[in-house]
């Protein structure tokens, strides 16, 4: 009987530790944080992308463009982590998502010109 309950909990165990595993890598991780001279975090979160909207799938940014987008939202979010950069299939040309430095999370919308056109609380996974 003791065997039994040993295995039982063994396996509640590995169950909790696996599902909590799967939920943490479901939220924000960062990969390759850097400081960008003014203290603020910037990295990029390879995980997500590919999300659809209007029949745009939306795609990460690399290169001077990522640069770029991550430049002008931490122009505008003094102190904000940003977690990824990507093309934007709901109306703008690109958009990052953040944690600003108070905390919240937010979705920064930027034009084709890397300006920021609008910034949705709430939506910086």
């Amino acid at each position: 009987m003791i065997t039994v309950q040993k295995a039982a909990i063994n396996t509640a165990l590995i169950a909790a530790l696996v599902g909590g595993g799967a939920y943490l890598a479901m939220g924000y991780p960062v990969i390759a944080s850097s400081t960008n001279g003014t203290g603020s975090q910037s990295g990029t979160d390879s995980t997500k992308g590919g999300h659809q909207a209007n029949g745009i799938t939306e795609q990460l940014l690399t290169g001077s463009t990522a640069t770029r987008v991550r430049n002008a939202v931490l122009a505008a979010n003094p102190g904000a982590t940003v977690h990824r950069v990507e093309t934007d299939a709901e109306g703008a040309v690109y958009e990052a998502h953040i944690t600003k430095a108070d905390g919240s999370r937010a979705t920064v919308k930027l034009d084709g010109s890397f300006n920021v056109t609008a910034t949705e609380a709430g939506r910086g996974r």
